[in-house]
């Protein structure tokens, strides 16, 4: 997969997030972590965008690392919401997909780039996540 394709679905999965809060029952719970879900949810393309714009192999590893504990967060308030009764399971079952697979992407990226940063090898210090 490229930047490009990377970003938009990072974008789509922060706009995603921002809707199925958008779904949620008025209450102070639900405000609460609706509050956590949309700085995770939309913080995975904003620290994606930054990655991209990395100075070197260790700081785009660096930076694929927020994006991966930001997805991996994003996730949890899902399974919170899910298993607190405020959403059904039904409801998120795409967002909460696409949320692993891109944090999942993020994974195999960060190690290729891991890889590349141990074997020496910088001529092409920017590894794209795939698909």
């Amino acid at each position: 997969m490229d930047e490009k394709t990377f970003k938009t679905r990072t974008k789509k999965l922060a706009v995603a997030i921002i809707r199925e809060v958008g779904r949620l029952p008025k209450s102070r719970a639900a405000d609460v972590i609706a509050r956590q879900i949309i700085r995770s949810g939309t913080s995975v393309g904003a620290n994606y965008r930054a990655a991209c714009r990395a100075k070197s192999t260790a700081d785009m590893v660096n930076k694929m690392k927020i994006v991966e504990e930001e997805c991996d967060e994003t996730a949890y308030w899902i399974e919170i919401l899910v298993e607190s009764g405020l959403i059904s399971q039904e409801q998120v079952n795409e967002v909460y997909k696409e949320t692993n697979e891109i944090l999942a992407m993020t994974v195999a990226s960060i190690k290729t780039l891991r890889a590349r940063q141990s074997s020496g090898n910088r001529k092409s210090a920017i590894v794209y996540p795939k698909s």
